[in-house]
């Protein structure tokens, strides 16, 4: 299917979106153009009623236990904000579990993950007193039971993930739920049997539930209770009062593309669990990271250099690149790119929106369509960059990472400034 040349949809644009009097884009009532002019380009620009409205469906949704995925997007800013909505949090390493911690939310409402916890991390954990503890490995039991040796009685809840013999249809890089990974413990070879048993033998441990994650990026629902139903017999068994069914839900990035909305994922859940033969009593939670905030915001760039190679394409390069956004590098992810300027335009123009990095592969939009006056000078945006941009930036080309603002009722606070060379010289020995 060809891209779409209509104008950039409106399910891609954040919640509170609008054309301005001079008929360019704002978020949050300020026009995109000047948050460039101001803090600069690239720049994360983060709609704060999107996200506290994101926050509110899911809570509304799965109830209380809902935790935010953090490897989504974290700063001190969106933990605090996540925690004002009620949300649990979902870390999964020591930084993440720092970042969190610092922003004032308090342990008992913070979830750890991760695969292979450091001694440090675990410590860090028990430290901060963390409601939910994800245990993942045999190895991380015996670090654990040493940790806790001689200690007074910790009262850690702990959640077993599980790895449930589900592959949801997503890239291979982002399913979780398959037998062949590296996360959780095997239902079918009696793997999470024996963790349940081993945990139990460690004093001030209880195994309140089970956790699985099926992957990322997900569609399709359906495989979310096919998740339930290999995970019931295991929450039975064991008389567990939780399930988290993990996070995943995908999110549209295209004009043609349509997504399930939280409420719509949470009662596929419930009736799998219902079909399951679950108690009520059971807790279901959900751990939603991109669902929350990826079309909370969006991208601008500054375009420095067109190049129209007869024939063949047009390249248009712009001041940020796979250092700022490295999905479609790692995954083909696909998305789309507009003018805020005249973000009603048609967009007739086909081109390769590129980095500045030095790589071939420093592609951001493999066939963008644009509007045909685009001009070197521009602002180019894309959106529904607010999931696993920042998070997974880097200063490849020794390039900073770009300033992050949320915007809320005409005003914007900066939440992490630009990484400057300073910066980046002050890591050097």
């Amino acid at each position: 299917m060809s891209p779409s040349e209509a104008p950039i949809g409106r399910h891609l644009l954040p919640l509170t979106a609008k054309k301005t009097a001079a008929g360019d884009l704002s978020i949050g009532g300020l026009s995109l153009l000047e948050l460039a002019d101001r803090f600069g380009t690239p720049l994360f620009v983060y709609d704060e009623a999107h996200l506290r409205s994101c926050c509110r469906q899911a809570l509304a949704a799965f109830g209380p236990g809902i935790a935010y995925g953090t490897k989504a997007f974290l700063c001190k800013a969106m933990a605090a904000l996540a925690h004002e909505e009620q949300m649990m949090l979902d870390v999964a390493s020591g930084g993440e579990l720092a970042v969190a911690l610092a922003a004032g939310v308090p342990g008992e409402r913070l979830v750890m993950h991760g695969n292979n916890k450091s001694e440090e991390e675990l410590a860090a954990a028990c430290e901060a007193g963390v409601g939910r503890l994800v245990v993942d490995s045999f190895d991380e039991i015996g670090r654990l039971a040493s940790l806790l040796s001689g200690r007074a009685p910790t009262a850690l809840q702990v959640l077993v993930r599980v790895t449930p013999g589900v592959e949801a249809h997503t890239h291979e890089y982002v399913m979780t739920g398959q037998e062949d990974s590296k996360f959780g413990f095997s239902l079918s070879a009696g793997a999470a049997e024996a963790a349940v048993s081993a945990l139990g033998s460690i004093a001030g441990v209880e195994v309140v539930g089970v956790h699985a994650h099926i992957g990322s990026q997900i569609f399709r629902t359906d495989a979310y209770a096919r998740e339930v139903a290999a995970l019931a017999p295991f929450v039975a068994r064991h008389g567990l009062r939780e399930l988290c069914v993990g996070g995943g839900l995908g999110v549209a990035y295209l004009n043609d593309e349509e997504a399930p909305s939280v409420a719509e994922w949470a009662s596929v859940v419930r009736a799998a669990c219902l079909a399951a033969g679950l108690p009520p009593s059971v807790k279901v939670t959900a751990e939603p990271g991109r669902a929350i905030v990826a079309t909370a915001a969006l991208t601008p760039y500054r375009v420095g250099t067109m190049k129209r190679l007869s024939g063949l394409r047009t390249y248009v390069a712009v001041d940020g690149g796979m250092s700022d956004n490295p999905r479609p590098v790692l995954y083909g992810s696909g998305y789309e790119a507009f003018l805020p300027r005249s973000p009603e335009a048609a967009r007739p123009l086909p081109a390769r929106v590129v980095g500045k990095h030095c790589e071939s592969g420093d592609v951001l939009v493999e066939d963008a369509r644009l509007p045909g006056d685009l001009v070197v000078g521009d602002i180019l945006a894309t959106p529904v960059t607010g999931a696993y941009g920042y998070s997974m930036a880097s200063s490849y080309n020794r390039i900073g990472r770009p300033a992050v603002v949320f915007v809320a009722d005409g005003q914007a606070r900066l939440v992490i400034r630009r990484e400057t060379s300073e910066d980046l010289l002050a890591l050097e020995a």
